[in-house]
């Protein structure tokens, strides 16, 4: 996973309600388990509908504003990586669902949560000028607007040194190591224990 401190860029102003995790990335997509390929059909469920998503001017935006509950429907992850395969790095939302809120942090996409009203503004201005969320300076700002967001301090971290599971496991390799060679070796003797 890259790390990310700060993001600048164009905002699709999409803007909808409780878009669901069938609205980002069909059922008919679920079937593979590689990330790529997937931003192709990001969105498909919205295209023609007179939303921000089929303006050639949001293409290759990396930032997505969207209304409240995003990512709510199905746990499917593949979610995440179409966004992030169609070059989505970052969501501002007044809220979202919490396994959407969990797959994004797990795969590196910026969940950034505003009031409504903040959400609004950004809207308002959004083709005018590029947006920027800062995570060191926890702010989204656009011109002279300013917002300050919260985040966990661990998902924060995790977010910007790019750190995802595996790799907050093997931060601890040495130790991992030194706790397996003076291990006790349990196989033999737990299972002639357990036959008598």
């Amino acid at each position: 996973m890259k790390g990310v401190v700060r993001i600048t860029g164009r905002a699709c102003p999409l803007g909808l309600a409780n878009v669901d995790t069938d609205m980002i990335i069909a059922a008919d997509h679920l079937k593979t388990t590689v990330r790529t390929g997937l931003g192709a059909h990001a969105f498909a469920a919205l295209k023609g509908k007179g939303t921000a998503i089929d303006d050639v001017a949001y293409a290759g935006a990396p930032i997505l504003i969207a209304g409240a509950n995003f990512g709510c429907g199905s746990s499917r992850e593949h979610a995440v990586w179409a966004m992030m395969d169609r070059g989505i790095a970052a969501v501002i939302a007044p809220g979202y669902s919490d396994i959407f809120a969990g797959n994004a942090f797990k795969n590196g996409l910026v969940a950034v949560e505003l009031p409504q009203a903040a959400v609004d503004a950004l809207m308002v201005g959004a083709p005018d000028a590029d947006i920027t969320i800062d995570l060191e300076t926890m702010t989204v700002t656009r011109g002279n607007l300013s917002f300050d967001f919260t985040l966990d301090p661990f998902r924060r971290q995790c977010l910007m040194e790019g750190l995802d599971e595996i790799a907050i496991a093997l931060r601890e390799d040495a130790a991992i190591g030194d706790y397996e060679s003076h291990a006790p070796t349990l196989g033999w003797s737990m299972g002639r224990a357990f036959t008598g």
